[in-house]
């Protein structure tokens, strides 16, 4: 083919795709127009997950009659003058291409009046062309609606996600703004329902309750900080909120960093949060933040990416130190007072910090059936044969040998032996295993599982996440949990599983949202009993009496998979009396 200069409709479509890459990119790029004009109040509207329909309308400062048609032209823009000023961008838009990108690929209607006029101004335009400008009344600030987006670009539309997943994502973009920006009043609705609502009142903390629901706030500790650049003397400022190490997840998604009031997706300034949690979260495990970061501006290059979700800074060191020492800071600063206090012993915590020896002992005869009491439990028969008192069914064939217990190390892992030699048990592992079997055979049986009721505790949470729940419910309600809607991002927690014992009931719950987030082939009941069991297992660092011990290597000894945990982790080490041999050469004496 000739190399020739392509149509201008093409060349729109092609940028389009770069910047508008869903609808939730659509809503990204409006907010950011609205912000920029200085608006108080946006309001959001999306129908079937912005395919249909998305309306934001803002009361900004306006667009001026005689600039309307421009303002849809590719790389218009009042942000930028000359090439220079891209070193000091203060604004969250720059380029010029967003509203062209969006009008080229749907029906696009924008009416605005500009404050300083009396007569306010409606553009149409279709797949990039104007079908008509006319004068209206409007008040001022500027009402955006997007109609069929993608109808002229087939391939963009087929490959969306499923409208739940669409509507998540603006969700997502609308609570970030949200959170960047306390003092402008947020509204999302979708399908006619409102999801979200700020109150506009210039605090971050009323905003992340909103977000991140009430509960889960009151697990954040505040940060506030800055470092001083050396070279130029300008300040970074840190502040907002992250989590207690005993709230945290297994995937970093709940960690939203802002800087310059741009929500950014950055792996070092990830790395540099999660880096300040060294040695208080277990491995995989991630903490909650919502951390501003204020920069120069000629600190920070922005122009890096067509959806501005990327940021360079000129020395990624220094920006990195200030965000993991301002973030430790808070940290360490409340793991003192916790001990001070008393708060961080393992009896009252489940904090990283705390102590790994418990002066307690744990109740590893607590079964998930309770057909029995703890002392008819320490009464049962050695012989596999038998049938214990009170149960009426005979006990599981073994899966492994019968082990003595010799001790625990390092208050961890139980020593046992059996006839074919050593076996080395992770005691966490194990546990798991045992208390998914039981939970999972009850759930076979169509048996309830076993639930300790409560007085009614409610759980906040944002749309977003009041949305999964509502869609789960009874699969939860399934596997031992009471939960019931009380408005629309609110639930009554009235019980929790029986093996559940120990943690708050709201944030028991509310752990359950990463296991029903994560897309899997396994079936969720499967998963849910899998979250169960690995929260109420005996953890790390637990002392344990020889009866619990023993009480424990029973159970696994008929578990059907008694080698591994239900996630897969290793549940024991065998070493043989050759091996043991071998590692002390007695073939040599």
């Amino acid at each position: 083919m000739a190399i020739q200069i392509l149509p201008d409709d093409v060349i729109s479509k092609i940028a389009a795709g770069e910047v508008v890459e869903r609808p939730a990119s659509v809503v990204k790029e409006l907010i950011e127009n609205s912000l920029d004009a200085g608006a108080k109040n946006i309001h959001i509207e999306a129908v079937s997950g912005g395919r249909k329909r998305i309306a934001i309308s803002d009361d900004g400062i306006g667009i001026l009659a005689d600039e309307v048609a421009l303002a849809i032209t590719r790389h218009a823009t009042s942000k930028l003058r000359v090439a220079e000023d891209l070193e000091r961008i203060n604004t969250l838009g720059f380029r010029g291409e967003a509203l062209a990108s969006v009008a080229s690929v749907s029906h696009f209607t924008l009416s605005t009046r500009h404050r300083d006029e009396q007569v306010g101004t409606e553009i149409r335009v279709e797949g990039g062309h104007i079908i008509h400008e006319k004068a209206i009344g409007a008040p001022a600030g500027t009402v955006i609606r997007i109609e069929n987006l993608f109808y002229n670009t087939p391939a963009r539309l087929k490959f969306l996600k499923s409208e739940t997943t669409e509507k998540r994502h603006i969700n997502n973009i609308v609570t970030n703004y949200a959170m960047a920006y306390p003092d402008v009043r947020f509204i999302l609705m979708q399908d006619g329902r409102e999801i979200f609502r700020s109150t506009g009142s210039g605090e971050l903390a009323d905003v992340v309750v909103k977000v991140l629901g009430l509960d889960t706030f009151k697990d954040l500790l505040e940060v506030s900080g800055e470092d001083r650049i050396r070279e130029s003397g300008g300040i970074i400022d840190v502040y907002g909120y992250v989590s207690r190490p005993r709230l945290n997840r297994n995937d970093r998604t709940r960690i939203n960093l802002f800087v310059n009031g741009r929500a950014v997706q950055d792996s070092g300034l990830t790395y540099a949060v999660t880096q300040a949690y060294h040695s208080l979260l277990d491995k995989g495990r991630y903490p909650f933040a919502v951390l501003m970061l204020r920069i120069p501006p000629d600190f920070v290059d922005v122009n890096v990416h067509p959806t501005k979700a990327e940021v360079r800074f000129q020395d990624t060191n220094i920006v990195f130190t200030a965000l993991q020492r301002t973030v430790r800071h808070s940290i360490i600063g409340y793991a003192q007072a916790s001990r001070h206090s008393g708060y961080g012993s393992m009896a009252n915590s489940n904090d990283a910090w705390s102590s790994p020896y418990s002066e307690q002992q744990l109740d590893l005869d607590l079964d998930v059936d309770d057909y029995q009491s703890k002392q008819e439990m320490s009464k049962t028969s050695s012989d596999p044969t038998a049938i214990p008192d009170g149960l009426r069914k005979p006990q599981k064939p073994r899966t492994l040998p019968p082990l003595r217990i010799v001790g625990q190390v390092g208050a961890a892992y139980i020593v046992a032996e059996g006839p074919a030699g050593m076996y080395l048990i992770d005691q966490y592992a194990a546990h798991t295993r045992v208390l998914y079997q039981e939970l999972n055979d009850l759930y076979a049986q169509q048996e309830s599982i076993p639930q300790r009721q409560l007085e009614s505790q409610t759980l906040e949470m944002s749309g977003a996440d009041a949305q999964i729940f509502a869609k789960h419910l009874d699969a939860l309600n399934a596997v031992g949990f009471s939960l019931e809607s009380f408005g629309s991002t609110t639930y009554l927690i009235r019980g929790i599983p029986n093996v559940l014992q120990t943690g708050d009931p709201t944030e028991i719950v509310y752990g359950l949202l990463d296991t029903l987030k994560v897309r899997s082939n396994d079936p969720l009941n499967q998963r849910l009993l899998i979250h169960i069991a690995e929260r109420a297992a005996i953890k790390s660092g637990q002392i344990l009496s020889v009866e619990d011990m023993r009480s424990l290597v029973q159970k696994l000894e008929r578990c059907p998979d008694p080698h591994s945990s239900p996630s897969g982790q290793a549940t024991l080490i065998h070493m043989t009396a050759e091996h043991l041999a071998r590692e002390f050469e007695r073939g040599n004496r």
